[in-house]
């Protein structure tokens, strides 16, 4: 078994939700909207989900949940006021029960794409709206036995992103580098004066593949619901591939190198790799190597724990074996 075959399905396709109150509040007598059977957001084995900052980071990039556009009851809201930012805001009241967001984007009609992920009751979480720009649902779902979840909340809403890269400069559940002062600070001791995206790429790589090991207990032990936390990935120096490419993700995005943290398939195994962007390459996909004359494909976890071997060089310049499904 592996993350995806059991994230992918947790859901049957969900009805729109028919008619809402007014002011976009939804009436308290009946707090569920419909019901699904979801499982559980998991990781096994290798596979992936899947404070303040300093001054110095700009704050127009932390999330805010600004109450001008949301959908509420007296269990949870969902505030989509910065849409055009990139991200959704969720909180929800947990009453001791299990909690799950689940994002439909654009695509969804199309290739059946959604995002489902834990929600931790009682406090903000950022979720990011990677999918473009189109019409989005947000889910909120609570555990009522076994693996059969109710829908407390839904809104759906129209997101034009202020520009491509929205989604990819953020912090997210995924990539909370707002609550990780210390890998943003030595992200901008590792960059120093630099300013060049593409040599950042190189900096920021070159210290994680060379001071990260791979955590093989972790990744046979490690427990649904399951996310990195940056600034402790950083300190111990060890983590599984999702930790490795959240970090890199989260200390680039933190110098404002548009950054994407991609799920996928990495040949027949479930996997995570970046992509980034520079305006003189645009996207450079699958990941980065520098190999002193070109940018080639470079997975931080293969390359790590593979000592840069050639043979795992040369697997990951090949972009067949890179299949991405989910962007966070």
């Amino acid at each position: 078994m592996n993350l995806w075959k059991r994230l992918l399905p947790l859901a049957l396709a969900l009805a729109l939700l028919a008619g809402c109150a007014p002011a976009g509040v939804v009436p308290d007598e009946d707090p569920y909207l419909d019901r699904v059977e979801l499982g559980e957001v998991s990781i096994e084995d290798e596979a992936v989900a899947l404070s303040a900052a300093p001054a110095a980071l700009s704050s127009q990039l932390m999330p805010v949940a600004s109450g001008t556009q949301v959908q509420k009851n007296s269990r949870a809201v969902i505030d989509y006021s910065n849409a055009k930012d990139g991200y959704v805001m969720v909180k929800c009241s947990s009453n001791g029960k299990k909690l799950m967001v689940q994002v439909f984007g654009p695509s969804y009609a199309k290739d059946e794409t959604k995002y489902t992920y834990n929600l931790n009751g009682g406090e903000w979480t950022t979720f990011p709206l990677s999918d473009g720009n189109g019409s989005y649902k947000v889910v909120v779902y609570e555990n009522t036995s076994g693996k059969s979840y109710a829908a407390l909340l839904t809104a759906t809403f129209s997101v034009t992103l202020a520009d491509e890269f929205a989604p990819f400069l953020r912090p997210n559940q995924y990539v909370n580098y707002a609550e990780a002062p210390k890998t943003i600070a030595k992200a901008a001791e590792l960059a120093g004066d630099e300013t060049d995206p593409l040599k950042l790429v190189e900096i920021v790589y070159g210290y994680v593949v060379k001071n990260l090991t791979y955590d093989k207990k972790l990744a046979k032990t490690v427990k649904s619901g399951y996310l990195p936390v940056l600034d402790e990935v950083l300190e111990k120096k060890t983590g599984i591939c999702f930790d490795y490419a959240s970090l890199m993700t989260g200390m680039l995005r933190s110098l404002g190198v548009p950054c994407k943290l991609v799920v996928g398939h990495a040949g027949t195994a479930y996997h995570a790799w970046i992509n980034v962007w520079s305006e003189e390459t645009g996207w450079v996909t699958g990941a980065i190597y520098f190999d002193g004359s070109a940018w080639q494909r470079m997975d931080p976890t293969f390359a790590s724990s593979g000592k840069e071997s050639k043979s795992i060089m040369k697997y990951i310049g090949n972009g067949e074996n890179y299949n991405p499904e989910h962007l966070y």
